[in-house]
């Protein structure tokens, strides 16, 4: 089984992040995973956190001379921005002076529940770890994951196509134009492959900066080369859309998760819904993906595209009422050090989400100790894939 656990706070010394369960023989390299930590700190509308922090992965253990071994992987990502906040967020003794505890939650965010939850009265317990920082740590588990499926000929990219309002125009018809619509939106500072609605996204957060306000969008992410059958049907917790969709709405400020068409399934008949299936030689092909590539919580060997909607950052410059738990008064919420708009980092954080999902049901569906074990069970499935004809017909 292929799991990970995170730890550390956004303001403490560094994150961390183990993973357990990845196939021996695995290549990895400094520059697959520090790639990836680097994409998800760029974007129009980052905050001053951005400047301070040059994000990389030191590994600590499971790999030797580029590839992994089969135990346990570490990693850490250093806080520069830990030098100045020593004082304040120290694990032991006390500050040299008074720290005084923040006791105004912020709309949208984990403190008012988080503070009631955990009986404290300083919403910087809470705040901290609830704080997108942490979702370093898993671009960093991400980057690992990608690796095996690299190996497989598997991709993942992500492109945005809304923010503030302003949608992109972008024809997905043709996988063959993925390539295209990638490399245009990883040129782009928003990650949008429409340069005018990239220009027109970038004039909607100079404003919404100057109001002391933020904007949310729309993120889509495509992974090609999928075999058939990934995922199961069986049981609902083996529904490889339920787990994408659990995991994708793990991320700090994701409020929904579509497949395919999504809610437009809600407003058409059926004709205009599923995707035909048609006789391409030996093999099943379809014209159309309105499924995003799932079929009975299983992938069908489309594409599979996925759209995730992002809430604006509940943290403003100019703050929404609120009150403080300490005196009862109404107040101004907690001001914090944020980003206008960090559209374009969740598409890279859901990347990660999902190549995580991905590995993980590879790792269970094609079982083996190295990547050279699932490599022959995977190529075997997609064997199978490739000859969806009658018996009669298999040897003409």
């Amino acid at each position: 089984m292929l799991r990970f656990l995170t730890a550390g706070e956004s303001h403490g010394p560094a994150l961390t992040a183990i993973v357990e369960g990845m196939p021996a023989g695995v290549p990895v390299t400094e520059e697959a995973i520090n790639r990836h930590l680097a994409r998800r700190q760029v974007g129009f509308g980052r905050g001053e956190r951005m400047k301070i922090e040059r994000d990389s992965a030191r590994v600590l253990s499971g790999i030797r001379f580029g590839q992994t071994l089969g135990s346990p992987i570490g990693l850490l990502i250093e806080n520069r921005d830990w030098a100045n906040w020593t004082d304040r967020m120290r694990q032991f003794g006390p500050p040299d002076q008074f720290v005084p505890p923040i006791s105004v939650p912020r709309p949208g965010h984990a403190d008012l529940p988080g503070m009631v939850k955990y009986d404290t009265p300083d919403l910087r317990n809470i705040l901290e770890r609830a704080s997108a920082r942490e979702t370093a740590a898993r671009v960093a588990v991400g980057a690992l994951a990608r690796c095996l499926l690299d190996a497989l000929g598997i991709r993942i990219f992500s492109h945005v196509l809304a923010i503030g309002g302003v949608h992109a125009q972008i024809d997905l018809s043709d996988p063959a134009d993925y390539s295209q619509i990638e490399a245009t939106a990883e040129a782009s500072d928003l990650r949008c492959a429409d340069p005018q609605a990239a220009e027109a996204m970038r004039e909607r957060i100079r404003e919404a900066g100057k109001a002391g306000d933020t904007l949310g969008g729309i993120v889509q992410v495509i992974a090609t080369g999928l075999p058939i059958g990934l995922g199961s049907h069986v049981h609902g917790d083996r529904r490889l859309d339920g787990q994408l969709a659990g995991a994708l709405m793990g991320i700090p400020a994701i409020k929904g998760v579509e497949f395919g068409l999504g809610f437009q399934v809600a407003e058409l008949p059926g004709s205009e819904v599923h995707d035909a299936i048609y006789r391409d030689g030996t093999r099943v092909t379809r014209r159309t993906n309105h499924a995003g590539g799932l079929e009975g919580g299983m992938t069908n060997g489309e594409p599979l595209v996925m759209q995730l909607a992002m809430k604006p950052i509940p943290t403003l410059t100019r703050p929404l009422p609120s009150v403080d738990l300490a005196t009862g008064e109404a107040v101004q919420a907690h001001a914090e050090r944020s980003d206008v708009c960090a559209v374009p980092a969740a598409g890279v954080v859901a990347e990660a989400v999902c190549a995580f999902v991905l590995s993980s049901n590879i790792v269970e569906q094609f079982s083996g100790d190295t990547l050279g074990d699932i490599q022959v069970s995977y190529n075997r499935r997609a064997a199978r894939a490739e000859m969806l004809v009658p018996p009669s017909e298999r040897h003409t």
